[in-house]
Formats: structure tokens, sequence, C-alpha cells
């Protein structure tokens, strides 16, 4: 098979495998991406999240992860819900509305894999999703498949930014698509705006370590800064608000992948529910969430952090 036949059959296996969009960069040394990383990282915007001042060859380099890697496939997979909780309701991230995102796209990944070396026969390739150091953001727009916007995330012209990204490392050699080179977010400033806590700043840096979704979900101190309170507009688990404000994102359609679509409590459980929640009925409840990574402990440290005086329900 030559690699027009073996690029076209990697794409069609991604559509059918459940990924909405599928790009192929040459596999190479992300220098600029290297010298971003360093200077966020030496400028502390990480906070507390230490891991990712490890591995940081393994971050640039792809070949240190597969030897001798040539290609790197990106697939983004929507996860836009249908539906939307009670907006009186502490506020959850729209991506864990449903299960965990690394079990399912794993699995997805794992099959996309199998198929393309029961037709092409074994090759080296590594999976992976938002688990190990890779800069899937950066691949993915070296993929073509969309821009960084100036709130870091990847936006796709046709879909927005509602979409988890795998990235899938391989000694295949395969056609090479041609990275998005044009940023259409143009003087637009909605998300830097709208940011509760000025975590967004000028030529697309975020500050990781002023986002509400660092606050309540990676940092793990059981005490939350007094003077973020006012920002957190109720903000329980991740925060959407850059992602809501943005005009690409009226192009985003619900997803078809059941394992996204929203759970009941999601859905339904009012500040009181949440609230009368117990540690065990939240390990049964969410154990396929990715709430789960907060911890019950985590959880209910935000609820107490952005309660009010009211009595609402």
């Amino acid at each position: 098979m030559n690699i027009y036949d073996r690029t076209y059959f990697v794409k069609q296996t991604a559509t059918a495998c459940g990924f909405e969009f599928c790009g192929i960069a040459k596999a190479v040394k992300l220098d600029d991406d290297a010298r971003r990383l360093e200077a966020w990282l030496n400028k502390g915007m990480h906070g507390e999240m230490h891991y990712m001042e490890k591995h940081f060859e393994l971050r640039i380099d792809p070949s240190k992860l597969v030897p001798g890697a040539k290609s790197v496939i990106t697939l983004l997979k929507n996860y836009y819900p249908s539906k939307i909780p009670h907006p009186n309701a502490p506020k959850v991230s729209k991506y864990a509305y449903g299960k965990d995102y690394h079990d399912t796209i794993r699995k997805q990944l794992n099959v996309f894999l199998d198929k393309i070396k029961n037709e092409l026969g074994d090759f080296q390739g590594r999976g992976f999703v938002d688990s190990a150091p890779v800069l899937e953001r950066s691949w993915a727009q070296r993929t073509g498949l969309g821009w960084i916007g100036k709130n870091g995330m990847l936006i796709n012209k046709e879909s927005g930014s509602f979409f988890f990204i795998a990235t899938l490392i391989t000694d295949l050699e395969l056609q090479y698509d041609a990275p998005a080179v044009k940023d259409f977010c143009g003087t637009c400033t909605k998300c830097i705006d709208a940011c509760p806590t000025d975590a967004i700043m000028e030529n697309k840096v975020v500050n990781g370590s002023k986002c509400i979704s660092y606050f309540t979900i990676e940092l793990k101190d059981m005490l939350l800064p007094t003077d973020m309170k006012p920002k957190f507009d109720n903000w329980m688990f991740g925060c959407d608000v850059c992602q809501d404000v943005c005009p690409w994102n009226r192009f985003s359609k619900p997803t078809q992948d059941a394992a996204f679509k929203p759970i009941d409590e999601i859905l339904n459980f009012s500040k009181k529910d949440w609230n009368n929640l117990t540690e065990e009925s939240f390990k049964i409840i969410f154990k396929d969430s990715p709430l789960k990574r907060s911890k019950y402990k985590g959880i209910m440290r935000n609820l107490k952090f952005i309660q009010s005086d009211s009595n609402e329900n």
C-alpha cells in the first residue's frame, strides 16, 4: 500500500472509530514550543502542577517517546453536551458531564491502533490521551485541525473548541497535512475580558495558577485563597467561561457518543443535593466520572468555598 492509500485508510479508520477529525503531522522536535514552555514554567504559571516540570525532553521530542517516530496523528473527539444543568446549581465543566474521557478515548484509541495494524502490518506506535508528556494542542495545530486561541484552547473553524484531543505517535510514514497558519481570533478579546480571575493574558499566555479549573481540580490544598472567592461565580469543578463566550463555539454540535452524555445527577442535582451528598454515594455515582479526580473531599471543599448565604435549593 502506498503512502497515499495508507493515509486515506488511517483517516477513514479514525472516522469509523468515532473521531470527528483526524490530522497528521511530521514528527519533529518542537523547538519553538520548548522555548515557550520553558518561559511559562520559569514564571511559575503552572502553580502547584509540578508534573509539568518533569520529562521536558519527552514533551518536545516525539522520538523520545517512540524511537524512529515519523508521524504524529491527532484525533479530536467532540464532548459538547445536548443538555445543560439547572443554572442555579453548582457549576461543572462540560467535559465532566459524562464518563471519564481518559478511559473512553483510550479504548477507542486502542481499537483504532489495532485496526491500522491489522491492515498495514505491525509498526511502532503509542497513543496518548492527556496522560503523558505530549503537547497535544501544538500537534493538533501542526496537523491543520485548528489554531490556538487566546484562551490557549485549540479552536476548530467548523466546530469550535469543545473537543478532547488524542495523540498517536508512530514510525509509520504518512502524508502530512498542512499546518494551521491563520489565526481566526482576529481582534476578538471576549475570552480575555470574560475570564473571572484574569488568568488569560496577552499573546495566548494563560496563567494556569490563576485559573478556576486549577483551583477546583489541580490544587490539593484544603484552603483555597479567600481573595478568589468573589470570582468563582459558582464554579464547583472546572470552568468553561472562556469557551462559552467564544464566538466560534456557536458552531458546536452535541456529541453523539453516549459515554459523554450528561449523567442524571449532573443535570438534576440541586445545591441541596450536592451539600447532602455522602462520600459513599459520591463514590458510587461518580465512579466513572472526571469528578473523582478531585475526590469527595475536594468537591466538598469547593462547595463550601462557593456557598452563598442564601437557602436556595
